[in-house]
């Protein structure tokens, strides 16, 4: 997205850190795609008060990583900054302006967001939803190495089109990606999020690529039977499915060879992406009081997977909410 937006004619900034930020700042921001490598030399600092107050600030941290450093966006903030989380699993803004007919209508969602800690430090009125297509990886620091896809739909939380909206999306657009605008995004994060729920989990656990998981049978109707339990909660809070489970299995089994990020978690040692993907469906799920015996089952292995690793953080309360029985 950086990139896209530079090519656009965009100030581009750069919160980094650690080897990431040194490389980027040595060398710059090399992006490998098509076969190709362009490298960006962009402003790039670990303190966002070097930066200053910004039109758009796009988070791409995960999402499990953003609730303990909220205060240090302030720097970036002005009366009208947009904040776009382009981020995996249900966002902490989702149920912003929502007209579900539940308990949840606006409320934050506590697994993504503990304590509603991004809703009252940033506001939801900030909020640009991003659903987050390609997939990528960093294969050393400063270097971003495209695999598939470059479509980052956008949405605002009520569906309407803004002069904040239109303008990101001209200019990812004229930097080369797809960038649609969307008056039900929330339905495009359903979709994305049902492959997160259950390929990534399963990933995590046996280490295999998206292909070997869609092309096993076993593994395949672990798949299926998450995802026809997530589809359940969606639709519990008005999300609309487009595609049917066997095309999303296909969907996700055409990729060859790729491992989700929350593998890519394990194999490198970071701490791992759960939450967002599993756990608030789950919070969903049991505040909706639905079931979802396979989701708990696979959800639960990962999460103990990753206390195992030390790479996941086993909190007791976030344990209440989501196996509450």
């Amino acid at each position: 997205m950086a990139g896209a937006l530079a090519d656009a004619g965009a100030d581009v900034s750069i919160v980094a850190r650690g080897p990431h930020l040194a490389a980027i700042k040595k060398n710059g921001m090399t992006l490998r795609m098509n076969g190709e490598e362009q490298n960006y030399k962009l402003n790039a600092s670990d303190d966002p008060a070097d930066l200053g107050e910004q039109d758009y600030v796009i988070v791409t941290l995960k999402a499990h990583s953003v609730p303990g450093i909220v205060d240090t966006f302030k720097p970036l903030l002005g009366k009208d900054t947009a904040i776009v989380p382009a981020v995996n699993g249900l966002p902490w803004w989702y149920f912003y302006g929502a007209e579900t007919g539940t308990s949840l209508d606006n409320t934050p969602i506590e697994t993504v967001d503990p304590n509603g800690a991004q809703w009252h430090a940033f506001g939801p009125e900030r909020a640009i939803g991003c659903v987050v297509y390609p997939a990528c990886t960093v294969p050393e620091p400063g270097v971003i190495e495209h695999k598939y896809g470059n479509r980052f739909s956008l949405g605002e939380p009520d569906g309407s089109t803004t002069e904040r909206l239109e303008t990101l999306s001209k200019m990812l657009i004229a930097g080369g990606l797809k960038a649609p605008r969307k008056s039900r995004l929330r339905d495009e994060i359903w979709i994305k999020l049902w492959g997160n729920c259950s390929f990534n989990p399963v990933s995590a656990i046996t280490g295999a690529s998206l292909d070997l998981i869609g092309a096993n049978e076993a593994c395949r109707d672990v798949i299926r039977r998450m995802m026809l339990e997530c589809k359940a909660v969606g639709e519990a809070v008005g999300a609309r499915f487009s595609v049917d489970v066997e095309r999303r299995i296909d969907g996700g089994a055409e990729i060859i060879g790729h491992k989700p990020s929350t593998r890519q978690d394990v194999e490198q040692g970071r701490p791992m992406e759960l939450d967002a993907l599993t756990s608030t469906v789950l919070e969903l799920a049991r505040r909706l009081e639905i079931k979802t015996p396979t989701m708990d089952a696979v959800a639960a292995l990962v999460r103990m997977q990753g206390s195992v690793l030390g790479l996941y953080d086993y909190k007791p309360d976030l344990e209440k909410i989501i196996f509450k029985r």
